[in-house]
């Protein structure tokens, strides 16, 4: 019968190995005093000392025997630790997007920590709110989304909880869990809806300075005991285990366990909770970096509006789920005379010019249309489902804009674009094809005097 291959490492640890020969030999040296002790206790020469001495013996072999199964027990305990933490590290390096990363860690939490209800409550981006995620761990009970107040990021005691401490995601699971166990107090132990611990008074934190990591975990021990009484309240919980999340050294919400009983927490929980949330913060700031970088990647950096590479990808996305009654229009802009703009008052003016037209087309579009920087000078905006007549009338807005623009600031009195516009005949013609077709009555429009919108 084969032996499974976690098994066979464990009994080839040479730490295991060891652990057990030094069982053997105490037990072999209790095995031999018991056999003298027996023999001695077996003649009638029996001294009060020999009674004394077998009872020491019976009271040293019971311990040894406890200790042992306590070890045991904590061995199995610590092993079940680390495959629970190493399982929510496996989900969270295949998470790319926050909502997956909180998905990653929610189930795996319930059952690592032993906890009936998992809150997740974080600051989504660009929101004025926080959003609280309950999660129940009983199988067929739907999750439900309650809104908390922006405020509850900031520490009850007034010290800046954006302070950016130099060891923000550099501490360990298990030390992290310690700090803010110790120092926060009720940041991690707050059953029954307490009152969060509290300082004497708000210490204010400088960079590099002796004990600021120490003032930062109690920081992060407040806020998130503030969560947690918020939660509390709000789905009725009782006894509530917590821990902070933050990117980039920034508070943004928190994770709060709860159960049913009102035993206190296990520390095997404190750490896992403790590992997750320092885990999950740093794959909240790889998501929201990786997005930042998505952004730069497909945004024209002069103009804010999308470049060529969004607005190609786009197309070739629209093209894969275009239905046969969807109509698609493209319009090509270009600005007249940008060169001698450019050569009579610089690219710096020529910079400001971009901007502006690139904000002129984008306050003159529809909703669903798309407008890019397509290179240079030209801009392109992608037409969703245009009426007849609404492609040309769109044009014809975006080149009234950009004739109001006020630019005598840079000394430029007029300022005008010609609009080239194709809209598809037929539901199946390729999108490359219209903005070919856009393009070449752009031209039209430049040889026909400019500042004039052409339909192809």
């Amino acid at each position: 019968m084969s032996e499974p291959v976690g098994t066979r490492a464990h009994s080839a640890d040479p730490q295991d190995r060891r652990i057990r020969r030094s069982w053997w030999l105490l037990g072999g040296s209790f095995l031999l005093l018991g056999v003298v002790l027996a023999i001695r206790l077996g003649t009638d020469r029996i001294r009060p000392i020999d009674v004394v001495l077998g009872g020491l013996v019976a009271l040293v072999g019971s311990a040894a025997v406890v200790h042992r199964n306590a070890v045991a027990a904590l061995d199995t305990g610590r092993r079940a630790e680390a495959e629970s933490f190493a399982r929510i590290l496996q989900g969270l390096s295949r998470s790319v997007s926050p909502d997956a990363i909180v998905d990653a860690i929610v189930e795996e939490l319930g059952v690592g920590t032993g906890a009936d209800h998992i809150v997740v409550v974080r600051r989504r981006a660009g929101a004025t709110a926080l959003e609280g995620t309950l999660v129940s761990t009983r199988p067929g009970v739907r999750s439900s989304s309650t809104l908390f107040p922006l405020s509850d990021l900031e520490d009850p005691l007034g010290v800046d909880a954006t302070y950016r401490e130099p060891v923000a995601i550099a501490v360990g699971a298990e030390q992290l869990a310690l700090e803010l166990s110790t120092v926060a107090g009720r940041g991690w132990h707050g059953a029954g809806g307490g009152s969060p611990g509290a300082m004497a008074e708000p210490i204010p934190l400088r960079v590099g300075e002796p004990g600021s990591a120490t003032v930062a975990a109690g920081i992060a021990g407040r806020i998130s005991e503030r969560i947690a009484t918020r939660a509390r309240r709000a789905y009725g919980l009782n006894n509530t285990l917590s821990a902070p999340l933050r990117t980039g050294g920034v508070f943004v919400g928190a994770i709060v366990l709860s159960r049913r009983t009102a035993e206190p927490w296990p520390m095997s929980a404190q750490r896992i909770l403790a590992g997750a949330a320092v885990e999950a913060s740093a794959a909240l700031a790889r998501a929201v970096s990786h997005r930042e970088a998505e952004t730069r990647a497909s945004t024209d950096a002069l103009t804010g509006l999308p470049n060529r590479r969004y607005f190609d990808e786009f197309c070739g996305l629209l093209a894969r789920r275009r239905r046969a009654d969807d109509a698609v229009g493209v319009l090509m802009i270009d600005i007249d005379r940008f060169k001698a703009i450019n050569d009579a008052h610089g690219h710096a003016v020529g910079d400001q010019v971009l901007r502006a037209v690139g904000e002129a087309i984008a306050g003159a579009v529809r909703e669903g249309d798309v407008p890019a920087r397509y290179g240079g000078e030209e801009f392109a905006v992608l037409l969703r489902n245009p009426g007849p007549g609404v492609a040309v009338e769109v044009g014809e807005r975006v080149r009234a804009a950009v004739g109001r623009l006020d630019l005598r600031r840079f000394e430029i009195l007029r300022l005008s674009v010609s609009v080239g516009v194709a809209v598809a005949s037929a539901p199946d013609q390729p999108i490359g094809e219209l903005i070919d077709q856009a393009d070449r009555a752009l031209y039209s429009a430049k040889h026909r005097g400019r500042n004039r919108v052409v339909a192809a």
